[in-house]
């Protein structure tokens, strides 16, 4: 079925183009230390506890995360040895905000410790983890350009506070919508709510849709959105819908969408179901 696009790139070139996206993307997924080598997710609390994977005994007191290090426990920040004595440290790193982090590293090891849904969390990453040395490649429709298609950003008066849930059980996340994108998908007219992106002024879109648990992974994909036009033209390509962490290992806190953004419509268009949660889809399915 025809679908609605400004502008048509030459076949070659957009697919060209996709192919350079998507392989820089794939490096970026299999960093020695991304998400794929997160080997444990650790919730920390008011009582001082011992976490699998990495030294110290850590606890949060008056949203402050604090680390007690024995002697010979190495913990680095920014390349400064933390734990420079032979008596064993105390580390306070204060308060941190949500949805950032700090990186510490612990030989090989790099430590992240973040906020999520007002609770910290502690999650080692190491390069030889399982689930990284095993990667082979996420599965992805072929670039399709009818599947770049024109939108228009409407903003909303005030963002508003929008809560949606987490791909880990009894945690939700609050984020700021600051409008919504309204396109057209075979014959459809369509709107999502919008989230602030990484860039300026850029916007991203959590969403599910027809091919979500048969194709694409069950629980959301991610498109990312360039800062509309002064018309507020903008430009989805759902040839870019890239799955979130959750899809790879149950150690992630992601988002889910937003009730709006789960779309009725099929967009066979993006990154499909991957192979490591391939056999849950195909079993699911089954019954």
């Amino acid at each position: 079925m025809p679908r609605h696009t400004d502008t048509a790139p030459s076949t070659a070139v957009f697919t060209t183009a996709w192919q350079e996206w998507h392989a820089a993307h794939e490096r970026h997924r299999a960093d020695p230390h991304g998400f794929l080598a997160v080997t444990h997710l650790h919730w920390l609390g008011s009582e001082p506890a011992t976490l699998e994977g990495v030294p110290g005994t850590w606890s949060v007191t008056d949203d402050a995360v604090t680390v007690v290090l024995s002697a010979g426990e190495s913990l680095r920040r920014d390349g400064q040895e933390l734990n420079p004595g032979d008596a064993g440290s105390t580390v306070s790193f204060g308060s941190i905000a949500e949805r950032e982090g700090i990186n510490l590293t612990s030989g090989e090891t790099v430590v992240e410790l973040a906020k999520r849904a007002g609770e910290y969390i502690v999650r080692p990453r190491h390069p030889d983890n399982a689930l990284l040395t095993a990667y082979k490649g996420t599965p992805a429709y072929e670039p399709d350009a009818s599947f770049a298609l024109a939108g228009t950003f409407v903003p909303f008066d005030e963002p508003r506070a929008t809560t949606v849930g987490a791909a880990v059980e009894g945690i939700q996340h609050v984020y700021a919508a600051p409008g919504e994108i309204r396109f057209r998908l075979d014959g459809q007219d369509l709107t999502l709510t919008a989230f602030n992106g990484h860039a300026q002024g850029a916007l991203s879109v959590l969403f599910t849709d027809a091919t979500s648990g048969k194709t694409t992974y069950a629980a959301n994909r991610s498109l990312a959105v360039a800062a509309p036009g002064p018309d507020g033209t903008v430009l989805l390509d759902f040839n870019r819908a890239v799955n979130l962490p959750c899809a790879y290992t149950d150690l992630a806190t992601c988002p889910l969408p937003p009730a709006e953004n789960r779309l009725s419509v099929a967009i066979e268009a993006g990154e499909q179901t991957p192979f490591e949660r391939s056999g849950a889809v195909e079993l699911q399915a089954a019954q």
